[in-house]
């Protein structure tokens, strides 16, 4: 780490400010008929709102800070106001006018934790190069989330790039380490707007569909644990040549798989959790990203980190919203002692 990287502290989280609408439902509906809505709540949703507040609730001993846009309405006094009162540097959290807040719809089946989402861009749409000052902040990360549902970053541009790849590319000219998540988004912009940003980007987190996705090498398929990691290694391989420079890291529900470009390759398998516990799976794959750059930041082996990171996840999952299963980090960990991990 450089003298420059020391000299910091804290979390620059930037990206998606939406919030969630959560229904939990009893079943899936087809086309055309009903189901009951059990219960229903408002919570933070997007990878920059949830890991923030995830890293809030785990009593993260380092500033905190936020980019973003939100409207100039109801929803977005109420984001601003939630990060304040949690201690979050909202300087760089801005309201835009005559655009709504981003929201979405969440359906969570109850018996599954399986989520569908039905989403309003607003605000999100018009983040852009401009709204980012890196000269205000002595943070250590730069996070940014999610790539494929920020529709101005994501915009191609003459040369090639990719307006995120040159934010990625100025946080990392002023001294931060970089990371990023991507959206489960089906269509085949992973191609072409991903791996231009990559040759910025410290740490990649992405699930097993992304991975897929930008890979080519299907993950989503029902496989064994030792067949998995053959194929991760392959991903590892050809997302590295796309210019990661420090860790990948895929999160699946039975683990972690991560690899660091020297060739270093770890799994971190999932815990053992009772149905009872698993109740909604909205947001646990931001948890477990919050955890893993808690430990980054820390200086813990990146052993430690994805421990944490899963057992974050776990938290996660033992309520419908994103964030309110989650405690404070050290009692994330002993959900490990409580439960285990899953064996194979």
């Amino acid at each position: 780490m450089s003298t420059n990287q020391m000299n910091r502290s804290g979390l620059l989280v930037a990206g998606n400010w939406i919030l969630d609408q959560v229904k939990l439902i009893d079943k899936f509906p087809a086309e055309q008929s009903l189901v009951n809505i059990l219960h229903e709540y408002t919570s933070n949703g997007g990878s920059a709102y949830n890991i923030l507040i995830d890293l809030t609730k785990m009593e993260a001993p380092f500033p905190l800070e936020a980019i973003g846009l939100v409207g100039n309405d109801f929803n977005g006094v109420r984001i601003v106001d939630h990060c304040r009162e949690a201690g979050i540097d909202v300087r760089q959290l801005q309201m835009a006018p005559d655009i709504p807040t981003s929201y979405t719809i969440v359906t969570s089946v109850k018996h599954t934790g399986k989520r569908t989402f039905f989403h309003h861009r607003g605000a999100n749409s018009l983040l852009d190069i401009e709204h980012f000052d890196f000269r205000i902040s002595n943070a250590k990360i730069f996070h940014l989330g999610y790539l494929l549902l920020l529709d101005r970053l994501d915009e191609i541009l003459p040369d090639g790039k990719t307006k995120a790849s040159l934010v990625l590319e100025q946080a990392k000219r002023e001294g931060f380490l970089t990371s990023i998540d991507l959206v489960s988004e089906d269509s085949d912009r992973f191609s072409t707007i991903i791996p231009c940003a990559l040759p910025h980007v410290d740490y990649l987190f992405l699930n097993e569909y992304e991975a897929s996705r930008l890979s080519g090498i299907d993950l989503t398929e029902t496989v064994d644990p030792v067949e998995m990691s053959s194929r991760c290694a392959d991903v590892f391989k050809i997302i590295f040549q796309m210019g990661v420079n420090e860790w990948m890291i895929i999160h699946h529900p039975d683990g972690v798989w991560a690899a660091r470009r020297d060739g270093k390759q770890l799994f971190q398998p999932s815990l053992r959790l009772p149905q009872e516990h698993v109740v909604g799976a909205n947001g646990a794959g931001d948890a477990l990203a919050a955890g893993v750059l808690m430990g980054i930041h820390e200086g813990w082996p990146m052993e430690a980190c994805l421990d944490l990171g899963v057992c974050a996840a776990a938290a996660s999952l033992s309520h419908v919203t994103c964030s309110d299963g989650i405690c404070a980090y050290r009692d994330c960990l002993a959900l490990s002692k409580l439960y285990g991990y899953r064996s194979f």
